[in-house]
This record gives C-alpha cells, sequence and structure tokens, in this order.
C-alpha cells in the first residue's frame, strides 16, 4: 500500500522548526515550496498545522509554500487568511499569492487591500500586478524605447548610484537630515573622485528630487562628462525610508524617466535592501543594464543579535515581522544579490563566517563574484579644516567659510554655563534615528555622573524644527532626561544637522578646542546599534580625535583597541559612560599627538575617497566588459 504522507514537506518543516537560527529557518521557506510541490495535495493537513503552529517562523513558510504549491492550496490554505484578524499571517498570505495562479475569488480582497494603502498595499499590488490585474502605468514603455549601448573602454563608462531616500546634491547641505546620513556624503564624494578616473566618463547620482524640479527635467549638462545629480520625483512629505514602500510604482516611474533623460548607462550600483534598490533593479533588468550590489548584512545582523539576546523568538517573531518585515528585506536582498553581476562587501573581523552565517554567501565558492571594497572618505576637506582651526585660535586669518562655521560653534559654546567652559566636548554625528544610538547617548553621558562633570556632549544631526517620526522619537527620548531648556546648562548641545564642511570645522575644533569656550582634547563618539562601515567613525579619526564605536561590524577593522579608540557594546549605557571617559583620557595622554597621527596615517593609506573609487573603477571596467562580451 503506498503512503500517503507527505515525506517532503515533512521532512523540511522538521528541519525548520530546528534550525539553528531564524535566518536559517528563513532560508528554509523556497526549500519548503519546493517539498510541497512534490508532495502535492498530501501536504495540505502538515501545512495546515504549520499555519497554525507557536512557531510563527515555520507559519510563515508553510502560507509562503502553499501559495507556490497549486491552486488547491492557494485556495484552501492561503486565501482565508486575506481576512485574518493576525497581521503577520494576512501578510504573508498577500505577498505569497504572488507566486500562485491566479484565483479570481481573492480578487475583490486583494484589491481593497491595495487601496487601503501601507506596506500591506503595496503587497498586493505587486500580487495584482503578476496576475495582470492592475491597470498598466501609462508610460510603461517609455523604457523600452531605450536600448544599452556599450561604449568602447577608451571612451569612459557612465555609472549610476542611487540613494532614493535622501535629497543630495553636491553642497550636502542636508545631511544629517532625515535619512541624508553618511551614504549621501559617500555618493557626493564618491562621485567626484570617479569622474577623475579616466575608467569614467559621467556619475549619476539619482535621489529624492531636489525641491522645484520638476517630473521630466533633468539638468541640461547631464550628457557631458562629470558628476551629475538626478532628482526621482516622490509625491507628499518626505518620509523615512521605512515608510516609503507604498512609493513603489512612482519610484519605478521616477527611475524611468531619469534613467531615460540621462542617456545611456552602462552599469547601476545599488545599496540595501529598499525600495529605490528593488525598483531600481526591475528597470534595470529592462534595459539591459548590469547593476553591483554592496551587499551588507541588514537587517540579517541585527536579527541575529536580537536572537542572540532573547529578545527576539520564534514565538514572537510574527509581530516583530509584521512590523519591521524582516522575512520580506532577506529575501529582497538575495533577490537583488541573485540579479547583480557582482557583489561588494565591507571589510568585517569576521568576515567568510559572517557571510555564511548571516547572507548564505561562502566565499570558497563565490569568490570571483564578490570584491571586499572599504568606504573611503575625502580627507582634504578635515586637513584643511585642522590647519584652519589652529590658525583661528592663533588669531590668525582664515576663509570666510572657516570663520562663519566657528562663529557658529562660538554662538552655540557660548550658551554653556561659565563653570563648564573650561571642559572638553564629546561629539557624535548622524542621523536622529535608533539605529544611530544618539539617544542612548546622552541617557549614557546623562547618567553618570563622573562622565557629565568631566566634558560637555555635542550631538550634531537632526532636523530640530520640523523632526520627522524617528526624530521625534529620539528628540522625546532626550527630552525625558534633559529637556530642552535645560540642556546647554547641564552642558548637552543639540546643534541639529549640518552640512558637511561644518561638520568638519567642528570636529576640527573638538581636537584642538575653542578659546575661552571649549578645553581641546576632546572625543568621538558613535552609539550605533550597527555599523557597516562607518565614515563618521573615519572622518573623526582623520581628524586626529579618539574614537568610541561599536565592536560589531566594519569599525572594528581600522580602531586600533586602546590606542586610537574603544570597541564597546553600545547598548549598554554603563559601557559607552566609561568608554566615554577612557577616550578622554587617551586624548590628554603625552602621547596624544602620536595617536593621532597613527590614526590619520591609516585612512589616508586604506581608507580614503580615491582608493575606494579606483577600485571601484576597475570593477565597473571589468562588468562592463563582461556585459559587452555577453551582447555580442
Amino acid at each position: 500500500m503506498t503512503s500517503t504522507l507527505p515525506a517532503q514537506t515533512l521532512g523540511v518543516l522538521d528541519a525548520l522548526r530546528t534550525a539553528p537560527s531564524i535566518l536559517a529557518g528563513i532560508e528554509l521557506i523556497d526549500s519548503l515550496a519546493d517539498a510541497v510541490r512534490a508532495d502535492g495535495d498530501t501536504a495540505e493537513s502538515a501545512l495546515r498545522e504549520a499555519i497554525e503552529d507557536t512557531d510563527q517562523l515555520a507559519a510563515i513558510a508553510a502560507v509562503h509554500a502553499a501559495a507556490a504549491g497549486g491552486t488547491a492550496l492557494a485556495a484552501a490554505l492561503v486565501v482565508p487568511l486575506l481576512g485574518s484578524i493576525v497581521p503577520f499571517l494576512r501578510e504573508h498570505a498577500v505577498w505569497s499569492l504572488r507566486s500562485s495562479p491566479r484565483l479570481p475569488e481573492a480578487l475583490p480582497q486583494l484589491h481593497e487591500i491595495m487601496h487601503g494603502g501601507g506596506f500591506v498595499g503595496m503587497l498586493a499590488e505587486v500580487t495584482l500586478e503578476a496576475w495582470g490585474s492592475t491597470e498598466p502605468e501609462p508610460d510603461v514603455d517609455a523604457a523600452a524605447d531605450v536600448a544599452p549601448v556599450w561604449r568602447s573602454a577608451s571612451t569612459g563608462l557612465t555609472v549610476a548610484q542611487l540613494f532614493l531616500h535622501a535629497d543630495i546634491d553636491g553642497s550636502l547641505l542636508q545631511a544629517g537630515k532625515g535619512d541624508t546620513g553618511g551614504i549621501a556624503t559617500l555618493l557626493v564624494h564618491l562621485g567626484d573622485s570617479l569622474v577623475t578616473d579616466p575608467r569614467i566618463s559621467r556619475v549619476l547620482t539619482l535621489s529624492r528630487a531636489h525641491h522645484g524640479q520638476g517630473e521630466d527635467r533633468a539638468p541640461d549638462d547631464v550628457s557631458t562628462p562629470g558628476h551629475h545629480y538626478l532628482g526621482v520625483p516622490l509625491p507628499g512629505p518626505v518620509r523615512p525610508s521605512s515608510e516609503t514602500w507604498p512609493l513603489r510604482v512612482h519610484a519605478r516611474r521616477g527611475l524611468r524617466h531619469a534613467l531615460a533623460a540621462a542617456g545611456p548607462v552602462d552599469l547601476l550600483h545599488l545599496r540595501m535592501a529598499d525600495v529605490g534598490s528593488w525598483v531600481a533593479a526591475e528597470v534595470a533588468h529592462e534595459l539591459g543594464i548590469p547593476t553591483v550590489l554592496t551587499l551588507a548584512p541588514d537587517p540579517h545582523a541585527l536579527l541575529a543579535a536580537r536572537e542572540a539576546s532573547g529578545t527576539l523568538t520564534r514565538a514572537g517573531f510574527g509581530a516583530v515581522d509584521a512590523a519591521e518585515h524582516l522575512v520580506f528585506r532577506v529575501r529582497l536582498l538575495r533577490e537583488l544579490a541573485a540579479g547583480a553581476a557582482r557583489l561588494v562587501v565591507f571589510p568585517r573581523p569576521h568576515l567568510e563566517r559572517d557571510l555564511r552565517d548571516l547572507l548564505q554567501l561562502d566565499l570558497d565558492v563565490d569568490e570571483a563574484s564578490v570584491e571586499v571594497i572599504p568606504e573611503g572618505i575625502d580627507l582634504a576637506p578635515l586637513d584643511r579644516a585642522g590647519r584652519e582651526v589652529q590658525e583661528s585660535a592663533r588669531g590668525g586669518a582664515v576663509s570666510r567659510e572657516t570663520h562663519a562655521a566657528l562663529r557658529e560653534l562660538d554662538s552655540l559654546l557660548a550658551t554653556l554655563p561659565t563653570d563648564r567652559r573650561g571642559l572638553p566636548l564629546v561629539v557624535t554625528v548622524g542621523r536622529l534615528h535608533r539605529v544611530k544610538g544618539m539617544a542612548t547617548l546622552v541617557e549614557a553621558w546623562a547618567s553618570e555622573p563622573a562622565c557629565a562633570q568631566v566634558c560637555n556632549l555635542l550631538v550634531i544631526g537632526g532636523d530640530l524644527d520640523e523632526p520627522n517620526d524617528d526624530e521625534r522619537e529620539q528628540l522625546d527620548r532626550i527630552d525625558a532626561v534633559i529637556s530642552r531648556g535645560d540642556a546647554a546648562g547641564r552642558g548637552l548641545l543639540l546643534a541639529g544637522h549640518r552640512p558637511n564642511g561644518v561638520v568638519a570645522m567642528w570636529l576640527a575644533a573638538v581636537r584642538f578646542g575653542r578659546p575661552g569656550l571649549a578645553a581641546p582634547g576632546g572625543a568621538y563618539v558613535s552609539a550605533s546599534l550597527k555599523e557597516e562601515f562607518g565614515i563618521s567613525i573615519l572622518e573623526a579619526m582623520a581628524s586626529g580625535l579618539v574614537v568610541v564605536s561599536p565592536r560589531e561590524g566594519g569599525p572594528a577593522t581600522y580602531v586600533e583597541e586602546g590606542v586610537t579608540g574603544l570597541l564597546i557594546d553600545t547598548t549598554s549605557r554603563t559601557e559607552l559612560a566609561a568608554a566615554i571617559t577612557s577616550a578622554l583620557a587617551l586624548a590628554a595622554a603625552p602621547d596624544a599627538g602620536a595617536r593621532a597621527k597613527r590614526a590619520r596615517a591609516l585612512v589616508a593609506d586604506e581608507f580614503s575617497i580615491a582608493t575606494m573609487a579606483t577600485s571601484l573603477a576597475a570593477l565597473y571596467s571589468e562588468v562592463c566588459h563582461d556585459a559587452a562580451d555577453h551582447q555580442s
């Protein structure tokens, strides 16, 4: 008698339930779908049981497997979940049906969910598109008329780079506001450096449209060699990146227009698994443009850390996933990686292990498609800032820009009580976002008298006048510790966002001090929950500051423990406070000057923007050469 037990389905479900980590379990979702296809309708009872399981990751996997298992399973198990009161089951039912045959009985609910908006509404839109049940975009064929044009190596390549959640231009006036963080600084400096390489003719930096830039308008000189900025129009007010998923169709249409206006593009470099990269990969595929992806373990590293700490469990995974869309983002990053011609990864202390455990990437197998390239910074503004700040302290002549930047800082320092003006500054620079740990740093500094009594804290970043939701959350936490009205009196200076050039001057002033307002020998602190690499930390090191940074991720590859900085668990307020006092002690030590020179030399030798640009230009040339060979 032939057994009707779904042996393959049961085997994969057992493996998923006993997987050593949530990430490992997520990687078995496709295997479960394959097993269900092999077992057919006999898998129904096992999947039904899994959907009701207390292991919520198994439930999510079962929903996707049922949708992929054919019309009968999808109709019996997935369609009823479209009306589920359990958010994560409803979300994954909507998303998973894109891999199912078209089910007419699901159409009314999917259309209703789509019109409801939000992340789940966007997923319904994706499923309906896959089923051919949405209206085509009016300009859907616009990109089809633009065929890729492969240039000879002597002509110079056109490279596009994208960060959709910021308003980027060469002035970096919006740096530190909203989502305009280190990546915006990187793209500006990188684009400027790339076009000095003879292999690169044009760099197109695409971001959210600048204020007043129309949908069909591109800079008049976009066809000429150089670094150009193209805006992608998005409706409504600027939103945090986590809330931009519903803008998918608008972003896709805008990217098609921008790339068509720019003329032939040879390569598109994507970073992070967000809505911009998602739709840009689609458009690049339509146009035949190869992509390079900077592959960082986000959200993988945070997910793994939370699971290891016990704050994230399988029994509570569904609620967290519904809020943060972890499974979606993990799988999106994998799709982007699979579609990329080459992958770029940052140095990490345990690179091979992390790539294997977090990203399921085996360097022994995939080495040819992976390039390890650290990020870089432009040292020239930092070196100039150091010279000019010292000259200003001596009463010498400085540039108008330096004078304005230091006058602004001095006005801020003058709000400190007289008895605090002889203290050094501890500075942090970045977005006001929980991942950057600004509020945690303030809490740590204020809660430890031995720390707060020996330094003032300068927080640079965020829109203080019109904060978005993420910024408001951090400001509310800070206000709960020190109210805005009392902040300066207690030594806390909230400066808001400042242009990159101003930040360079202020970093130098933290090191060298300001006469009568701040003592020399300050330090830099990054309290980020994670830093894949850390542009601001590198800039602080190049400025000669002792740094405090997270021990996980990129900083551990360049911060020399106890010499140029300290590597700590930045989630611990106790460690943060202790590290601040230790960093100030290093900055005041007799050999502080030698430490500063050592830090600056390291950055100059290994992490300059020119070094990064040279490595990427070589990679881009290889990718485009391979693509041209494939086309011929």
